[in-house]
């Protein structure tokens, strides 16, 4: 098999390793030199490319299964948009034909449910912010892809909160320090463990259907409340206080939805190794005392 990941950063590196391990052909995509030779000792092949060049995609490879999983570089000129939706566009361009499978990362921010409702895949997608706007506008464009060119299969994972090794460094400090929080400490969140999304990717590759979309959190969301004071109880830190709210404040409906993972688990057999954030959390080394 050879597959090709666009966008090797926290979560398509991992995906990368895990379809390396099995034997297969792993080409990735960077737009550094440094990334590109730290690929080639991980044995990937990499190749030197940027999404918003067109010219620097040609040497993308056919692949029978194609990773999309670019994130948003804060450090880079270019627009979240223009990342996620132009880039996306150009990469789709190049790979017309060439392309078997396509699994494509989108976000959970695509539903714009505010007070608590729970949603799956049958919910309405409709983002109030641009973020959301932005994933939805994505999406679109991996469904006239499937429709225009009929690769083998065209899935998209919504994913919630992403976490794992390295990725609570700043907050379990913050914490520690007794810094105040912002957001509302009221509001659900959706989280998933890096480790089950690998899996989840694993099990899109594995999938025989085509068009499906998928929700990918783990078994229980929660409380913004509750989740800093499991990683303060877990570092050792005080019970974590929240700046007020201001009654008008539009950070009370801020991302409060609870988000459900049964069509995940029914039909992909996904099998999460954290479930819910206590073994999670329990799972991070660096969140010890």
């Amino acid at each position: 098999m050879r597959n090709l990941v666009i966008g090797c950063g926290y979560l398509g590196q991992r995906v990368a390793t895990a379809w390396r391990s099995r034997g297969d052909d792993v080409h990735a995509l960077t737009r550094s030199d440094d990334r590109a030779r730290a690929f080639a000792q991980r044995g990937y092949s990499p190749i030197i490319g940027d999404v918003l060049q067109p010219e620097t995609l040609k040497a993308l490879p056919t692949a029978d299964t194609v990773l999309y999983a670019v994130g948003f570089d804060r450090t880079a000129a270019a627009t979240k948009r223009a990342v996620y939706v132009d880039g996306l566009n150009n990469v789709l361009n190049e790979l017309a034909g060439r392309c078997g499978k396509l699994i494509y990362i989108s976000s959970t921010s695509v539903y714009g449910q505010d007070s608590g409702e729970f949603v799956d895949e049958s919910s309405p997608a409709e983002p109030n912010e641009e973020n959301g706007r932005i994933c939805l506008d994505a999406e679109t464009l991996v469904r006239e892809f499937a429709a225009s060119t009929r690769p083998s299969s065209t899935i998209i994972l919504r994913l919630a909160g992403i976490y794992g090794p390295a990725r609570l460094i700043a907050r379990a400090e913050q914490l520690r320090s007794g810094q105040q929080l912002s957001g509302n400490p009221q509001a659900w969140l959706n989280l998933i463990h890096v480790e089950d999304g690998v899996q989840a990717v694993l099990a899109a590759g594995a999938c025989r259907l085509s068009g499906a979309t998928y929700l990918v959190c783990d078994d229980r969301p929660l409380h913004r409340a509750d989740f800093y004071s499991a990683v303060a109880e877990r570092v050792g830190a005080p019970v974590p206080s929240f700046y007020p709210l201001a009654d008008n404040s539009a950070e009370k409906s801020r991302f409060n939805k609870r988000c459900v993972n049964r069509r995940l688990r029914d039909e992909l057999l996904v099998n999460l190794r954290y479930p819910t954030i206590s073994e999670g959390l329990a799972s991070l080394p660096e969140l010890s005392r």
